[in-house]
C-alpha cells in the first residue's frame, strides 16, 4: 500500500521553507533547470503569506541560490487568463527589487520563472515549456551575442543568461508515464505519489519528509482542511460550468424562455457565489467561477 504524500503547493506554503526540507526544494529545481542548485536561503515576497486566510489558488515561495541567483517559485491552481503576463510582472519586479540604488546595471541578479499550473494555460500539448530571450537579426538571422570582453566582465558565455529564464509545468498534460528523473518529479506533482524506484534528486527526502503521518496534529489537521476546501472549491466550479452548459442548450429549445432562463442562471450564479464566500473562497477565484463582479462578490 503505498502512502500518501503531501502535496506540492501545501509543502511549499508551509514546509519546503524550512532549512531542513531545503534538499526536496533543491532537487526539484536541479532536475528541472539542469544544473545543480543548492538553496542558500528563502526570501519573502509580498504574497509570501502563512496565515489560515491564505488564498488557495496561487502560492509562490522565492528562493536563492549559492550563486546569488533568484528563482521565483509559483502553483496556479485556478484558471487565470492573465497569467503570463503576472509571470513577466513577477521577474520585472524581483529584477528592480533586488537593485540597490546606485548599483551597476551588471549587478542584476539572474532571475528564474519557475510555474506550476493545473489549468490549460494557453495552446499547447507539451507538459514542460522553456522561454528564453534570443536576439536575431531581421536581414542576416544572425545570432546576437556577448563580445569576448563582455563574456569576461560578466563570466557568462550568452546573453539569454542576463535576462530572466522561464520554466511552466502544465502537470495535467503529462501522461502519468515516468521516462527520465524530471518526469519523476512531475508524477509526484500531479499525483503526491513518489514509487519505490523513482531516483530523482531531492525525492528521496520528499518521500521522507512530505508524509501527511508525519505532520503534527495540528500541521495535519490544517492540511486535511486545505484538502477539503480544494476539494469543496474545485466541485463548486465544476458544477458551475456544467450548469452552464445544461442551460445553453435548454435555450436553443425554448426561445420564449430565454429571459427567464437567463436570470435563473445568474440566481445561480449569486447563490454559488454566496455559498463560496461564506466558505472563505477569495473574491477573484469567485469571480473566475461565475463570471460575477468583484462588485456583485462584495453585496453578497
Amino acid at each position: 500500500m503505498s502512502q500518501t504524500h503531501i502535496r506540492f503547493d501545501w509543502a511549499i506554503k508551509k514546509l519546503l521553507r524550512n532549512k531542513a526540507n531545503y534538499g526536496v526544494l533543491a532537487g526539484f529545481l536541479s532536475e528541472l533547470l539542469g544544473k545543480p542548485i543548492k538553496i542558500q536561503s528563502i526570501l519573502e515576497s509580498e504574497s509570501n503569506q502563512q496565515t489560515e486566510d491564505d488564498k488557495l489558488s496561487r502560492v509562490d515561495i522565492l528562493a536563492e541560490n549559492d550563486q546569488g541567483e533568484l528563482i521565483l517559485i509559483e502553483v496556479q491552481n485556478n484558471t487565470e487568463q492573465d497569467y503570463f503576463h503576472r509571470m513577466l510582472y513577477g521577474t520585472a519586479r524581483l529584477i528592480t527589487d533586488f537593485l540597490e540604488k546606485g548599483e551597476p546595471y551588471g549587478n542584476v541578479k539572474k532571475v528564474y520563472s519557475v510555474n506550476v499550473v493545473y489549468f490549460s494555460l494557453g495552446q499547447g500539448n507539451d507538459y514542460i515549456y522553456k522561454g528564453i530571450l534570443d536576439f536575431r537579426g531581421l536581414h542576416l538571422e544572425d545570432r546576437l551575442g556577448l563580445s569576448i570582453n563582455q563574456q569576461n566582465l560578466f563570466n557568462i558565455q550568452d546573453v539569454h543568461e542576463i535576462f530572466p529564464e522561464y520554466y511552466v509545468i502544465k502537470v495535467n498534460n503529462f501522461n502519468d508515464v515516468a521516462k527520465t528523473t524530471l518526469d519523476e518529479w512531475i508524477y509526484f506533482l500531479k499525483k503526491s505519489q513518489i514509487k519505490e524506484e523513482f531516483t530523482a534528486q531531492g525525492l528521496a527526502e520528499a518521500k521522507e519528509n512530505l508524509l501527511v503521518d508525519s505532520l503534527s496534529e495540528e500541521e495535519r489537521a490544517n492540511y486535511l482542511r486545505f484538502m477539503e476546501n480544494r476539494r469543496y472549491e474545485i466541485s463548486m466550479l465544476q458544477g458551475s460550468r456544467s450548469e452552464g452548459r445544461l442551460e445553453g442548450r435548454l435555450e436553443g429549445l425554448e426561445e420564449g424562455l430565454k429571459e427567464g432562463i437567463e436570470q435563473g442562471k445568474q440566481q445561480e450564479k449569486i447563490n454559488i457565489a454566496r455559498t463560496l464566500k461564506q466558505r472563505g473562497v477569495d473574491p477573484d477565484t469567485i469571480a473566475q467561477g461565475t463570471g460575477l463582479t468583484i462588485e456583485e462578490i462584495e453585496k453578497l
